[in-house]
């Protein structure tokens, strides 16, 4: 499955999205890789094959094979940190943000890219899991790492989009 397939799949009412998805493809803010780093580990924050599917085949042609395996572990393991730090943000009982996780997270030390674009794709996966802690923590390091407001933006409308494509197609699923 392609990007045009995806988009192609799509109902007529998401026609915003299919927009979305094109011009999303073709922005210049973010680098090749950045930016279909953050469409990969988003496709695979959502879990929707078809999303999925077609946003691989289309990152593959852009990055390389240590770079999709990069993206992928973002998704990996921001979708364990984000329902950890997210149940340590939201509990009254304050005493969770005192106790060590004992979660093992090694490859947010070395994450076999580029820290800045493992960030980037933990940001955009922690926004798709809605980890208020986890944007706060990502938003900060990316900043370290010079990126601006703009670029960061840009990897939000991209994982927001694919949410929805994902949302759209799981709810056609079963329609």
């Amino acid at each position: 499955m392609t990007l045009d397939d995806l988009k192609n799949a799509l109902p007529d009412y998401a026609k915003d999205l299919k927009l979305n998805l094109s011009s999303l493809a073709r922005e210049t803010e973010l680098d090749d890789q950045k930016k279909w780093g953050v469409f990969l580990a988003s496709a695979c924050a959502t879990g929707e094959a078809s999303t999925l599917r077609a946003i691989r085949t289309e990152a593959a042609q852009h990055m390389e094979p240590a770079a999709l395996d990069a993206a992928k572990a973002a998704a990996a393991i921001m979708g364990m940190n984000n329902v950890y730090y997210r149940f340590i943000h939201l509990s009254k009982n304050k005493e969770y943000g005192t106790l060590p996780a004992r979660l093992r997270m090694n490859v947010l030390a070395n994450p076999g890219v580029d820290k800045a674009d493992f960030e980037l794709w933990s940001l955009a996966v922690s926004a798709v899991n809605g980890c208020g802690l986890c944007i706060d923590s990502h938003e900060t390091e990316l900043r370290k790492h010079g990126l601006t407001s703009q670029q960061i933006q840009t990897a939000i409308r991209i994982a927001a989009t694919v949410n929805a494509v994902a949302q759209t197609l799981a709810a056609e699923s079963v329609v």
